[in-house]
C-alpha cells in the first residue's frame, strides 16, 4: 500500500516551490509524482495543423520527487506523516499526529 495516492492533497516541503499545495495527478514508476500547480516549467510545443493545435510555449507540471512532498492535514493546516495499520482486516492510512484515518 502506498502512503501517497492519486488525488491526495499534498504540500511541498523542500525545493523552490516549498509551501505550495496541490493534488497528486499521477504517480510515476521512478518514485516521482505530478502535482497540480507545483514545479511548473515552460515547454515549447510545435504546432500540429492536422489536430488543430497551435504552437507556442506552454506551462506544464514537471515531476517532483516523493521525498520532497508530504500529505496535507486539513485539521492542523500542516504537513503530516502517514502511517498504515490494520482495522477490521483492512489496511488503512492515518495521520501520525492526530491518529485519524485519511480516507474514510
Amino acid at each position: 500500500m502506498r502512503k501517497i495516492r492519486k488525488d491526495d492533497e499534498v504540500i511541498v516541503i523542500a525545493g523552490r516551490d516549498r509551501g505550495k499545495r496541490g493534488d497528486v495527478l499521477r504517480i510515476l514508476p521512478n518514485g516521482k509524482l505530478l502535482v497540480g500547480g507545483v514545479n511548473m516549467v515552460k515547454k515549447n510545443v510545435r504546432a500540429n495543423p492536422q489536430m488543430n493545435e497551435p504552437g507556442g510555449i506552454n506551462d506544464i507540471e514537471a515531476p517532483i520527487d516523493i521525498s520532497n512532498i508530504a500529505i496535507f492535514n486539513p485539521d492542523s493546516n500542516q504537513a503530516d506523516r502517514v502511517g498504515i495499520r490494520e482495522e477490521d482486516g483492512k489496511r488503512v492510512r492515518f495521520f501520525k499526529s492526530t491518529n485519524e484515518l485519511i480516507d474514510e
